[in-house]
């Protein structure tokens, strides 16, 4: 009874023809190691591209000279005239009211309204001579 039971099942089920399927060819990415398509251009696993696009244009060939043959030995802050230290702190000290240390550092402008303000009401002087103190010797004017 068995028998009949799996005969009629049989028939009422359309036969199938079994192909046999051609194995899928495929690669291993290079970036992950998993294995991928044969024909694929990203890797399904990974998500980077593992070959290059087919019929992009090839990309040109870039070439970077970079000859800087640049020589300076100062500076941009360097460029204006040497002045030393000491010789400005000495003049804003003892003549910071007339302006005298503006003018040994050529801005005469400045030292003539150092001249007639007696050094900014002296808050200028005081100013000139604290910056004046935390300058490198030589500086740059």
């Amino acid at each position: 009874m068995e028998n009949q039971t799996e005969a009629a099942a049989a028939e009422r089920q359309p036969q199938q023809n079994p192909q046999p399927q051609q194995p899928l060819k495929t690669k291993f990415c290079k970036h992950c190691g998993a294995q991928i398509p044969e024909d694929a251009v990203l890797c399904t696993a990974c998500g980077r591209q593992v070959e290059e696009l087919k019929g992009a244009a090839a990309q040109p060939s870039i070439i970077i000279n970079n000859e800087n043959t640049n020589q300076n030995t100062l500076g941009a802050a360097q460029a204006g005239r040497r002045r030393s230290k000491w010789v400005a702190l000495a003049l804003c000290f003892f003549l910071g009211v007339i302006g005298a240390h503006k003018f040994y550092e050529g801005r005469t402008g400045m030292g003539v309204l150092y001249l007639f303000t007696l050094g900014l009401f002296g808050i200028g002087v005081l100013i000139d001579f604290i910056a004046l103190l935390f300058k490198p010797n030589p500086y740059y004017v």
